[in-house]
């Protein structure tokens, strides 16, 4: 193994919109894995779903205000400015880039987000350019889910404890405790569609901004 460098994390998402469950995964991830920092990466346009009601630029500036004074959080605005499909493991190849080859690089995906990894796009490929660190809290966990084979083998071949993300640049598969909250972005949607309160279930910054522009408000 190569001498230890504090891995950083990185977190992808629509974040439509960016909700305190997200904010609580990153921050116990931090936490949990000794990261150096959390790199927010909210999508252009994700392939695997209709494209959101709001835009790229307004789901980004909801990150950013979410994340601000969080001095282990960043945000990248690379997949929203690109204005194509966005795949992990093209960011994952950028990111590999401007790193360099040693840097150790993990993926932050929640438990139902990990179940669902065969049918990204190369996912294969994931593992040559980051570790994988798997969240899950109380009933959500991998253990619940039914998994491809070939990712069920992929996972348990690459199995490893938190320490070691830290001593390779990526191909691990690592699991952390996350804090059991009940908030969706898609309930948060809802609410706001019929006029009901988000308010709690997100920064104030966050509730403010969607007022102030109108988000997710029926004609």
């Amino acid at each position: 193994m190569s001498e230890p460098r504090q891995a950083i994390g990185l977190y992808g998402g629509t974040f439509n919109p960016v909700h305190h469950a997200h904010l609580r995964l990153a921050e116990e991830a931090c936490d949990a894995l000794n990261l150096q920092e959390v790199r927010w990466i909210p999508a252009g346009q994700p392939p695997h779903r209709e494209a959101p009601q709001v835009s790229a630029e307004q789901r980004l500036t909801m990150v950013r205000l979410a994340t601000a004074g969080n001095p282990r959080f960043s945000v990248d605005a690379a997949e929203v400015e690109a204005q194509t499909y966005s795949y992990t493991i093209l960011t994952l190849e950028r990111l590999r880039q401007h790193y360099g080859p040693a840097q150790p690089l993990v993926l932050l995906l929640g438990a139902d987000a990990a179940a669902g990894l065969a049918s990204w796009h190369r996912w294969q490929e994931i593992f040559l350019h980051a570790h994988v660190a798997i969240a899950e809290r109380p009933g959500v966990t991998l253990a619940t889910a039914q998994l491809p084979s070939a990712l069920t083998a992929e996972f348990t071949q690459r199995a490893a404890h938190g320490d070691a993300l830290h001593h390779s640049p990526g191909g691990c598969v690592v699991h952390f405790p996350l804090t059991a909250l009940a908030i969706s972005a898609t309930r948060i949607r809802q609410l706001l569609a019929t006029g009901q309160s988000a308010r709690y279930l997100l920064p104030d910054s966050v509730v403010d901004y969607i007022r102030a522009h109108s988000l997710y408000h029926t004609a």
